[in-house]
């Protein structure tokens, strides 16, 4: 391991900060009255905006992970947070998804003192923890404890409205969580077993062509794939994304399953052995090919708005999966490669255009009072900005240009021709023109003048649109970005120095 990645750097209490400030925040909650929780809860979430855009800079600007050793200890005796290139863009990814949300949540969970908005708001700030600790952490079994807390702050979101259906689908949520948790904690113990540490960056210098090794990596693998709802262990991921409330439902599709991800992302790019790693990344990638496909013909029999949205996110999670085997396979090193930066691209895009979609359903649903799809003819009269956001989003996962779908999607195809893997150009291109048929059953009506004068149900917030809105133009602008690997997302992988 590097020398610098055993010392805290400056700027490394931004790391510490990343954590307590939302941590502070929902605390602040308990103290506040009833009527400064949603303002206090913002604040706290423009707070840690701010500490995610300062790591971001300091990252890019050094060229070198930022650390921090917690207590002055070095690991395995003490823990250390770091961010990466990747991790300080995901970490920001985040904070800038949450802001528009929480601005678009304000007011929609019953009055100040209410059961509910207390739960929402305590729920989103534990989930911005959860998730900053997951992209910092250092330590297997801390990512386990940051995993645990992510899944007891999302269950209850999807319950929130209490009914019989949504305690269901919480429920099942619930039971898939745990059996992930137990098949990841079985696999931390079998390389503590095997190594007597579980820091990433020692386990990486430590590693070799081990069975116990690939033994733990496969089932903490399966149990953060069941997290992330990977093909075939989606089921719980529809219910519970489309019952929940709209904000709620934005959050869960945007972040939440991505926590698993990112921890899945590291074990196989950072912990592997390459040689080992590429075997294994075939069948990951056949997974997410399947999840693409079955998720996108799921989508397409929906006859409701929000559920359509819930498979889509199966389908475009299954895309995330493509990047083991394109990544992994391209000889090259991995972190410097197309596929990497495709992966990196496709979770941002997805995280914006989906949580944009979920939040366009909503208002949809209070515009016109349900959420059927073939009766949306003459929306685009009745609400405007939201069929445009919904419009904006389509764009970016149907991964037509100019959208960060498209950027992420047509770096996908470069690495599959220039690996000559030509089966996953089959099911991007499959993938693509599925995405355009569930689409377009959604905005087809929606642009269809309405036969009879149409008319709100209720009116909606300006700027609760405009939240929306906001995002589905940041799943747009990504797609400015070049279409190369980006120097930065290599910076600090701890792989990168392992033998």
């Amino acid at each position: 391991m590097n020398a610098a990645m055993l010392a805290t750097t400056p700027g490394g209490g931004l790391l510490v900060a990343a954590i307590t400030v939302p941590v502070i925040g929902i605390l602040l909650l308990w103290l506040v009255r009833p009527r400064d929780v949603e303002t206090v809860a913002l604040a706290a979430l423009l707070a840690n905006l701010g500490v995610a855009l300062a790591v971001l800079e300091k990252v890019a600007a050094g060229a070198a992970p930022l650390v921090y050793l917690i207590g002055g200890w070095q690991p395995p005796l003490g823990l250390a947070l770091r961010a990466d290139g990747i991790a300080a863009v995901f970490m920001a990814m985040a904070a800038i998804v949450l802001v528009p949300v929480a601005v678009y949540a304000r007011g929609q969970f019953g009055a100040p003192g209410e059961r509910r908005p207390m739960v929402f708001w305590t729920m989103l700030l534990a989930i911005t923890a959860a998730l900053n600790l997951i992209f910092l952490g250092e330590d297997l079994f801390n990512l386990y404890v940051a995993l645990e807390l992510l899944t007891f702050a999302a269950v209850p979101l999807v319950s929130l409205d209490g009914s019989r259906e949504t305690l269901k689908a919480a429920l099942r949520y619930l039971v898939f969580a745990l059996a992930g948790s137990v098949l990841y904690l079985l696999g931390v113990a079998i390389i503590y077993g095997a190594y007597g540490t579980l820091d990433l960056g020692g386990l990486a210098a430590l590693r070799g062509p081990d069975g116990a090794l690939l033994v733990a990596v496969g089932l903490m693998t399966a149990g953060l794939a069941a997290k992330t709802a990977l093909f075939p262990l989606h089921l719980w991921l529809p219910p519970a994304h489309a019952g929940a409330p709209p904000a709620a439902s934005a959050v869960l599709s945007a972040l939440v399953v991505k926590g698993s991800f990112f921890i899945a992302l590291r074990l196989w790019f950072d912990l592997l052995p390459p040689e080992r790693a590429v075997a294994g990344s075939t069948l990951l990638g056949v997974f997410g090919a399947a999840a693409v496909v079955v998720g996108s013909a799921m989508a397409l029999r929906q006859a409701r708005l929000k559920l359509l949205v819930a498979y889509s996110t199966v389908a475009q999670l299954g895309y995330l999966f493509l990047v083991f085997p394109l990544g992994l396979g391209s000889g090259a090193a991995p972190f410097e490669s197309t596929a990497w930066t495709a992966g990196a691209l496709q979770l941002m895009a997805h995280a914006f255009a989906k949580a944009a979609m979920f939040m366009a359903a909503g208002l949809v649903y209070e515009a016109i009072g349900h959420d059927r799809i073939a009766e949306f003819r003459g929306l685009g009269r009745i609400a405007p900005l939201t069929v445009l956001t919904m419009t904006l989003a389509s764009i970016s996962l149907m991964g037509l240009p100019p959208s960060g779908g498209f950027s992420a999607k047509w770096l996908m195809l470069t690495a599959a021709f220039g690996e000559g893997a030509w089966w996953w150009v089959l099911v991007i291109a499959a993938g693509g023109l599925l995405a355009a048929g569930y689409v377009f059953r959604i905005l087809v009506p929606a642009f269809t003048p309405p036969e009879e004068p149409a008319a709100r149900k209720k009116p909606v917030v300006v700027t609760r649109e405009a939240a929306a809105l906001a995002l589905a133009l940041a799943a747009i602008l990504i797609g400015f970005l070049p279409l190369a690997p980006w120097p930065l997302l290599a910076v600090g992988r701890i792989a990168a120095g392992a033998p």
